[in-house]
């Protein structure tokens, strides 16, 4: 079976974009007081996960071990994260956070999806999969801004 280079790197993304939210989120949803919020919170964490393992079994089925997120990226995301609780330890200030995440992380996701065109269908599905995620987490977190 021929694998297409593009399928390989738009799962590699996936793979480190999940594992981003999935960091993220563990990071602020112990900070949460609003109980609706830390379920809202939690049952993203439980999707995220699943999206995890189906894309680490694609890229297994491909040989391939994923990829890590950018480490300044990391960095950047907990200093902010850090710095906005410090200041203001709030549902507000995580629903913020987690907004800015991701729209960040859409964003990204459609670059990819524009950038791989030539990725499978599977790759492809777990891209929109994760987009539908995030931006139904980010309309979803709304209410608390």
């Amino acid at each position: 079976m021929e694998i297409s280079t593009d399928t390989i790197k738009l799962l590699r993304e996936c793979d480190a974009g999940i594992k981003m939210g999935i960091e993220s989120l563990k990071q602020v949803v112990d900070y949460v007081k609003d109980f609706k919020l830390k379920e809202m919170l939690k049952k993203s964490i439980d999707v995220h996960e699943s999206l995890q393992d189906e894309a680490t079994t694609l890229l297994h089925e491909y040989n391939d071990e994923g990829k890590e997120p950018n480490i300044m990226a990391k960095g950047m995301s907990w200093m902010k994260t850090n710095m906005k609780m410090t200041m203001d330890y709030s549902d507000n200030t995580v629903a913020d956070l987690m907004v800015d995440g991701c729209n960040m992380g859409t964003k990204s996701l459609h670059k990819y999806l524009n950038e791989y065109k030539g990725a499978n269908e599977k790759a492809k599905k777990l891209a929109k999969d994760v987009l539908k995620e995030e931006e139904g987490l980010a309309e979803d977190l709304r209410e608390y801004l």
